[in-house]
């Protein structure tokens, strides 16, 4: 018999298991683990939607959709981005709703890539964006952000711009996985003069729009929409990663072309998600306050302790992460740290070189956990490094 698996997309056959779900796999199977390496909240979805997909589920029954979602959904999607972020999307040509934020980001490269374009990559950064590029035969370029705190420095994005002149897009997260760090009004104006500049899309993963404790998040969207392909969805803000809803805004000549691909993925989000999406949308827009400030309490203690520990991080301003700079006693070598903490204190932390360049030396911590498990892991961290000398 032949081996098939020789005549298979030679892209496909470069693709590895990502290091993130290999290791959280693992420790998993770590008996008394206290896992902080999961990026879900650890709230319910409010009950008032789940309560409407249960009776949606009841009383509707469920069908098919047109791939782009029901027409109430993206009307919802398009009042929700008004209201909150100053977007102005039509509902019928330019919003395209997805499998999450994962489905987001495939669709949208595999539209707009052509074999031998490069896209920027500010890293660290989250782990999908670079095997999603390398699958459509492009070429990531990377603009390592750890000596600008974390931050895409405008200059150093003009000069890399002009260095690459096969340049396609750029990828923009924030606030950023797994750094926490967001930006404000006038870092993207900043931004945004450079952009324009150069006819390339600038995609921007907003997910963590909602939990931005750095006052109000300003989209993308707002200051460069001719050339913004704004992807964000309901997993964070509403504590929906199982449900599975994203969504994809842009211009409509680009949508339009973006839309057949993301038919050939999927016909159609399951009804009942959608339903719970319209409900979060429109009765629901305040949730994520309640368990923003839980977040925020919890950044502000584990910093602290964090400090008292001689561990410095960048201060997180969204999300829930927290990127700890390893002690310059300890072993610089994160994997290794994370191995030894998991086998040793049965605490997992995600090392930081999982999220390409800059983040060799960090441990990544997710404090979308309980403030019992928070102070828990301090505890085993602070066993930890009296265990290598530190303190």
């Amino acid at each position: 018999m032949s081996d098939l698996e020789t005549k298979m997309n030679t892209n496909a056959l470069k693709l590895k298991p990502q290091d993130i779900f290999l290791f959280n796999a693992r420790a998993n199977q770590t008996p008394g683990v206290i896992n902080m390496t999961v990026g879900e909240p650890d709230f319910l979805t409010p009950e008032h939607i789940r309560n409407a997909t249960s009776q949606a589920i009841l009383h509707e029954g469920m069908h098919y959709t047109i791939p782009e979602g029901k027409p109430e959904l993206t009307q919802a999607i398009a009042a929700f981005l008004n209201k909150k972020y100053n977007l102005h999307y039509d509902p019928q040509t330019q919003i395209v709703t997805t499998i999450g934020v994962t489905e987001s980001v495939f669709t949208t490269l595999t539209a707009i890539l052509n074999p031998g374009d490069e896209v920027i990559l500010p890293t660290p950064c989250f782990t999908i964006y670079e095997p999603d590029i390398l699958l459509n035969q492009a070429t990531p370029v990377y603009l390592n952000t750890s000596q600008t705190d974390f931050r895409v420095d405008p200059a150093a994005l003009q000069k890399l711009l002009q260095q690459h002149p096969k340049t396609k897009a750029i990828i923009l997260n924030y606030p950023n996985n797994p750094t926490g760090v967001t930006y404000n009004r006038q870092e993207l104006t900043a931004l945004a003069q450079v952009l324009k500049q150069f006819e390339i899309f600038v995609l921007s993963d907003e997910i963590y729009s909602e939990l931005s404790f750095a006052g109000q998040h300003v989209s993308f969207a707002e200051l460069l929409p001719e050339q913004t392909i704004l992807m964000n969805g309901l997993s964070k803000s509403h504590a929906m990663t199982g449900w599975r809803v994203g969504y994809v805004c842009g211009p409509q000549n680009v949508m339009q072309h973006l839309l057949h691909v993301h038919e050939l993925v999927t016909t159609s989000l399951p009804e009942a998600m959608q339903d719970a999406a319209i409900d979060a949308l429109t009765k629901g827009q305040d949730d994520p306050q309640a368990m923003k400030a839980e977040y925020q309490r919890r950044r502000d203690y584990l910093q602290q302790q964090l400090e008292e520990l001689g561990i410095t991080t960048s201060r997180p301003q969204g999300a829930f992460y927290m990127f700890m700079k390893l002690p310059a006693q300890v072993n610089q070598d994160d994997v290794v740290v994370a191995n030894e903490l998991l086998e040793q204190e049965q605490l997992a932390l995600l090392p930081g070189s999982f999220f390409g360049l800059g983040g060799s030396g960090y441990l990544r911590i997710s404090y979308a956990a309980s403030m019992e498990k928070i102070k828990l892991a301090v505890t085993k961290l602070a066993d930890y490094l009296q265990k290598v000398g530190v303190n």
